[in-house]
């Protein structure tokens, strides 16, 4: 258990498609021994879509770390000075939230607890899924590859003929990119190649 003892925030914006490749993975995170806090924005706590309920998202992370989801901007301050994370993940982060995070935004519980652990120079894991990584998003995304305790979870095209703009994180990557981000070192190769259903148009 190569986490063992380690306390890592895990934040969840809304880009509710990405949530089943995500539980598992923090489902990993538990069994690698680390104690895992919950942080999510507004609108996982309230939006229900077509992949399920927000209710049920949240009940399932509270199932899966045995705590309850910290919801407001005041209960995730404290992740800084008070109670501070090791690590701070945050997956998946959605281009709105990407935007914000690159421009010093900070408008959700789940990015004050990632404020909070920069201000505390701990590394902040990023799992993008996001349709306009590669459009006007581009320059907030190289910024916040240029910025420092910033580490990113291999990505990629997931489908570059019907959304060429779009980029994925590889979420089988996430305990793997934690363990090095702990190191103060950048998982590589981070730009990877998906597998997608056709490679023509």
């Amino acid at each position: 258990m190569k986490l063992k003892g380690k306390r890592i925030g895990f934040g969840l914006t809304g880009s509710h498609c990405t949530y089943d490749k995500v539980f598992p993975q923090l489902e990993r995170l538990m069994d690698e021994g680390a104690e895992v806090v919950p942080i999510v924005t507004y609108t996982v706590r309230t939006t229900d879509t077509k992949f399920g309920k927000a209710e049920d998202h949240v009940a399932k992370v509270e199932s899966i770390t045995g705590k309850k989801v910290i919801t407001t901007m005041p209960d995730a301050e404290p992740l800084g000075p008070k109670y501070p994370l090791d690590c701070m993940v945050i997956a998946p982060l959605t281009g709105n939230s990407l935007s914000k995070m690159a421009n010093a935004l900070t408008d959700s519980p789940v990015l004050m607890a990632a404020k909070a652990t920069m201000r505390n120079q701990g590394p902040v894991v990023l799992g993008i899924s996001t349709n306009d990584a590669l459009g006007l998003n581009g320059v907030n995304l190289m910024r916040l590859m240029a910025s420092k305790y910033i580490y990113f979870i291999p990505f990629g095209q997931d489908d570059p003929f019907k959304k060429p703009n779009s980029l994925v994180s590889d979420m089988d990557s996430l305990v793997k990119t934690v363990e090095t981000a702990l190191h103060h070192e950048q998982l590589q190769p981070v730009i990877i190649p998906h597998e997608y259903d056709s490679m023509v148009p």
